[in-house]
């Protein structure tokens, strides 16, 4: 008798179980998801665009790049394959936006340090004065964990081209064909590439939104990978 209340106790167990996964599974189904939005050129200040692509209204990825970094490294996309990164512009000798920008990254970089799928990334708008050399000497001054944060320079006409076709985050400079007035924005890249969101880089509470979207983008992932096991 003793045995058969004991088979009937585990199989209860057993039940109760199956039924809080099914309803943690129905949960999560129904459970809004927060998404965040995918930035396309048409959607974006104009003036942050350059003109030949201003019309895009879908299908905007960051392309591919070949630049150099801190410790004369070779930076691609291929250094971001499945990685969310934080894009922005900068120059070494700014005495404006740049230094609390760089804080900020700073920041971030803490706040991320044990976290493998985020990187940073900083482009000088001045590559003609900010070698690899220079932006070592300032990555040492800002404390930048070259393993998480690359601080890159190269030809001008590509990062004039990152900035106002890719990232659409810097305006065009009227008295230099190859110019850029460089902004506040940081530039949220998701794993395929695609912008999904802008920040101001000078505002220390940004920081918090920009983590904040960081895991809304990890956790958007993890709820595909879950979706299609599920449908599977």
């Amino acid at each position: 008798m003793l045995q058969f209340f004991s088979k009937y106790k585990f199989l209860g167990i057993v039940l109760l179980v199956l039924s809080a996964i099914t309803i943690s599974i129905i949960y999560t189904i129904l459970k809004p998801v927060e998404v965040l939005p995918i930035y396309q050129p048409s959607k974006v200040n104009a003036e942050m665009v350059d003109p030949s692509i201003q019309h895009q209204k879908k299908y905007h990825t960051v392309g591919d790049f070949s630049l150099t970094n801190q410790n004369g490294k070779t930076i691609t996309q291929a250094d971001f394959n499945d990685k969310i990164y934080v894009a922005d512009f900068f120059f070494t000798t700014c005495q404006t936006i740049c230094p609390i920008m760089t804080d900020n990254m700073e920041q971030l970089q803490n706040q991320l340090k044990n976290n493998a799928e985020v990187k940073l990334l900083s482009h000088t708008v001045m590559p003609e004065y900010d070698t690899p050399e220079r932006l070592k000497e300032y990555a040492i001054k800002k404390g930048v964990d070259d393993s998480k944060w690359n601080l890159v320079t190269g030809d001008k006409l590509e990062i004039y081209n990152l900035a106002r076709k890719q990232y659409l985050a810097a305006k065009e400079n009227p008295g230099d064909p190859l110019g850029l007035v460089h902004t506040e924005n940081f530039v949220l890249v998701d794993k395929q590439k695609r912008i999904r969101g802008f920040y101001d880089g000078t505002v220390e509470e940004d920081m918090d939104k920009v983590l904040n979207d960081i895991d809304i983008l990890q956790n958007e992932g993890k709820k595909s990978l879950f979706f299609g096991l599920f449908h599977y």
